[in-house]
């Protein structure tokens, strides 16, 4: 279904990809590979270019962790000035910077070198990974996309170092970059034709230890601090039938049996789409463990659904949640009252131990009381869930980023370092302290 990835004919012209590295002061391997960008390579591959990969993450784990996640190794360096008053150690996640100057060094000339980038906070890994590309190919423009580029562009531009600057998602925008380069243009896919596109370039990775997985684009949904709809603006979903293709494919070709869903809303309609495929699976006698890094939905589990994570396997289960506490204003559309409460017992019933169940809480919202917080944590263990703290980082362009600037003790449009969930950064009366005490009571 895809090319190879391998140096093709001279005459064809090179692109390098490069997934930059992580700067801040800390980062774990949570079932993270670069999908997007891999499926650009394997889109741009089929086109007739020759592409090459410097992924900076890709590497082995200084901590492993369970099912193929741990700790990316880290190399300490100077926090930025804009960071100094947190005491914690500010840190390059992933590869050597003289692995990767070694790998840019064994590489052909590229016509030109597509960057990606995630957090809007991580951008000196981005600046870092281009300055050093520039260094060996001084001649080959920059472009780059991802979710940095799309939420923070003006920025981007001014900062990054990258010749242009993408925005949303990233083919058809890609098309007339490479035009305007004088080089070949790809075909553009049909609109909603993800079942078209070929298979991501998983073999382009050096560690793999589980696969990545994408049955949809987007979501329907519209919370009020998710990003989501700006990086992906249509919901689309693949055909069930392919999904369990794709799977087959890969355990065949790669051996392995662990899949990271990448979806935001995977539990949307399950009964035409999910269970579809977990029943093919099953058909088939194909094995599998699955892996829900982003949360489910809460309100979407029901006994039938809870019957088939627990029959397929799903091993790592994170439900969404934002709050349970009562009398709070929702900043989602995920959850009415009740609902966790049916899904945590329609979930135990289905076979799912308490402690196996991890429940996505938010710390560290815009006007957010410690009370709030843990009176969540308090709850989810009362219903048998282990309750997860996910610190809540300003995204631009969302509905809650007014509120999140004017709550917050930092200027968050100057400098998206002041993005940074480690600084509670809309907590005005943030300490040290609050939050142990409140990991503390989760983890208790």
């Amino acid at each position: 279904m895809r090319l190879s990835h391998c140096l093709e004919m001279a005459t064809n012209p090179v692109l390098l990809l490069i997934n930059p590295w992580i700067y801040d002061f800390a980062a774990y391997d949570f079932f993270a590979r670069p999908l997007g960008l891999l499926y650009l390579a394997s889109y741009l591959s089929s086109q007739g270019y020759a592409v090459h990969l410097l992924d900076c993450l890709d590497t082995p784990q200084a901590r492993t962790g369970a099912f193929g996640t741990g700790r990316y190794p880290k190399e300490i360096i100077p926090t930025p000035e804009a960071l100094r008053g947190i005491p914690r150690r500010y840190g390059r996640y992933g590869i050597r910077e003289a692995d990767f100057k070694a790998r840019l060094a064994a590489l052909p000339r590229p016509d030109a070198i597509l960057v990606t980038s995630l957090m809007t906070y991580w951008y000196p890994g981005v600046q870092a990974a281009i300055s050093l590309a520039r260094e060996q190919f001084p001649a080959a423009p920059v472009i780059l996309g991802g979710i940095y580029a799309t939420l923070c562009p003006e920025h981007a531009r001014e900062h990054s170092g990258a010749d242009a600057v993408v925005t949303g998602p990233g083919e058809a925008a890609l098309v007339h970059q490479l035009a305007a380069l004088g080089l070949p243009g790809p075909a553009l896919l049909p609109l909603g034709a993800l079942d078209s596109q070929p298979y991501p370039a998983l073999d382009l990775l050096f560690h793999l230890p589980y696969l990545p997985l994408l049955t949809s684009r987007g979501c329907p949904l519209d919370c009020s601090y998710c990003a989501s709809r700006l990086l992906q603006p249509r919901y689309q979903r693949r055909q069930p039938s392919a999904v369990v293709e794709e799977l087959r494919h890969w355990q065949s070709r790669l051996n392995l049996r662990d899949v990271a869903f990448y979806d935001d809303a995977l539990l949307l309609d399950a009964e035409n789409h999910l269970l579809v495929i977990l029943e093919e699976l099953a058909k088939q006698d194909l094995s599998f463990r699955f892996h829900t890094p982003n949360g489910l939905h809460a309100r979407l589990i029901t006994p039938e659904v809870a019957r088939w994570l627990h029959r397929a396997p799903f091993k790592t289960l994170r439900l969404g949640v934002e709050t349970v506490a009562l009398g709070s204003a929702r900043l989602d559309r995920k959850l009415q009252a009740g609902e966790l409460e049916a899904a945590l017992r329609y979930l135990q019933e289905a076979g799912f131990r308490g402690e196996k169940i991890g429940v996505y809480l938010l710390m560290g919202l815009p006007h957010q009381e410690e009370n709030e917080i843990s009176h969540s944590i308090r709850r989810v263990k009362e219903l048998g869930g282990a309750p997860v703290l996910a610190q809540y980082a300003p995204i631009p362009g969302t509905a809650l980023w007014p509120q999140a600037v004017a709550a917050s003790r930092y200027d968050l449009a100057s400098d998206p370092l002041f993005h940074n969930n480690s600084l509670f950064p809309c907590w005005p009366q943030f300490s040290w302290e609050r939050y142990s005490r409140l990991k503390r009571l989760a983890s208790d």
